[in-house]
Parts: C-alpha cells; structure tokens; sequence
C-alpha cells in the first residue's frame, strides 16, 4: 500500500525559539488543568515567568498558541499516518496507526482528559484546515471504503472510546503499559483490526515521535 502525502495541507510547524517553546509548555499544562476558556494570557505569563507583553510578542493572540500546541502535539501523529499509508498492506497499516494512536493517548492521558470536549479547543480545530486534513486521512485509513452514517458513527465511536478509556476511573490504577496493552487489544477485536498483519519492520512508537521531532 503506498500514497504519497500532500504537502499544503500537512502540519508544519514553525520551528520555534526557546522562549515559544517555554509559552507552549506552560500553555499545555494550563489547557490540561483549566480547559482553554478557563486559561488567561496573564496565566501563561505567570507560569513562563515573564510579562503578558512579553507572550503577546511571541504570539499575537491565545488562538494562535492553542492551534501551535495542537500542532506539537499532533505532528508525531502525522509522521505515524504517513508511515501506516507506506505499509505493504492496508491491514498493517490500520493496526500501526491504531497501535500509535492508542499510545499517544494514553502517554498524554491528562492532555486528552481535559481537552478532547474543551469546546474552544474543539472549534478551532475544525477550522483549521491541515488538521481537518490529517483527522479525515486517519479515519480513511482506519475506515478503509466505509462511507455513510454507519462509518460516521464507528469514526465517532472509535474517537470516543479510547479517548473516554484512557481517562475513565476504572483505569485510574492502571500502569501505562498495562493500559496501552489492553486498550489494543479491545480495540483490535471491537474495530476489526488484524494485529497478526503488522509488518515487522514497522518502527515503534518511539522511533516514530523522533522522527517527527527530527531528533
């Protein structure tokens, strides 16, 4: 199975400076404890321990640090769908992305908890096209032909559920590794994903996140 990515509408973040990336730091621990609505200019200032004037030189508005943190922190997922579009079959291709996107989620469990119905966060994806793009080719790989309220309702399913999983009480005293195996392997059999048709040569989920961060 190969596809050859688009380029216009691919995530590509700006390198950022050291001062960029100490603001989008703090930003994602604020996003993750106080939603985005609930998270000031003047918080992020605070945190980073610099001026509001000093933030609003880095960035000119709180839109434009939300969508630079979804960036960050979805780019890895980008580098992962590209890789899973290059795999020999669509099978091992449906079960690296499931297995990457499985891991991302409970490796960024707080992130996910407090973010994926924050309605801020929410509409400024929606209308932010590159990231419009990458969710629609994630949902294409992982839903193959599937087109019409029946696929519509497994894609929201499939969202749903491992990101409501990862930050359920009940799994509140499960170790990451224990979580991530398990959650893959539910998910496998409840989405029809055959994880004997993974290729061995894929690379890992941290080999992917070096790859996507150039480090």
């Amino acid at each position: 199975m190969t596809s050859a990515p688009p380029t216009a509408d691919r995530l590509q973040p700006a390198p950022r400076t050291p001062a960029q990336a100490r603001i989008l730091a703090a930003a994602l621990e604020l996003f993750a404890e106080h939603g985005v609505s609930g998270t000031s200019l003047q918080m992020i200032a605070d945190v980073v321990g610099v001026t509001k004037a000093a933030v609003y030189h880095q960035f000119n508005a709180k839109n434009e640090i939300v969508i630079a943190v979804a960036e960050d922190e979805l780019v890895s997922l980008q580098t992962a769908l590209e890789l899973a579009e290059l795999e020999p079959s669509v099978a091992s291709g449906r079960d690296l992305l499931l297995t990457f996107v499985i891991d991302l989620a409970v490796g960024r469990r707080r992130w996910i908890g407090a973010l994926q119905n924050d309605p801020v966060m929410v509409r400024l994806l929606a209308e932010h096209p590159p990231l419009q793009h990458l969710m629609a080719r994630v949902y294409g790989l992982l839903l193959g032909d599937a087109v019409g309220p029946e696929a519509q309702v497994t894609a929201a399913m499939m969202a749903a559920t491992i990101g409501a999983t990862v930050v359920h009480p009940l799994v509140d005293g499960l170790d990451d590794e224990t979580l991530r195996r398990e959650l893959l392997r539910v998910a496998r059999r409840l989405f029809a994903v055959d994880g004997s048709a993974r290729s061995r040569r894929t690379p890992s989920s941290r080999r992917i996140r070096s790859q996507s961060t150039g480090s």
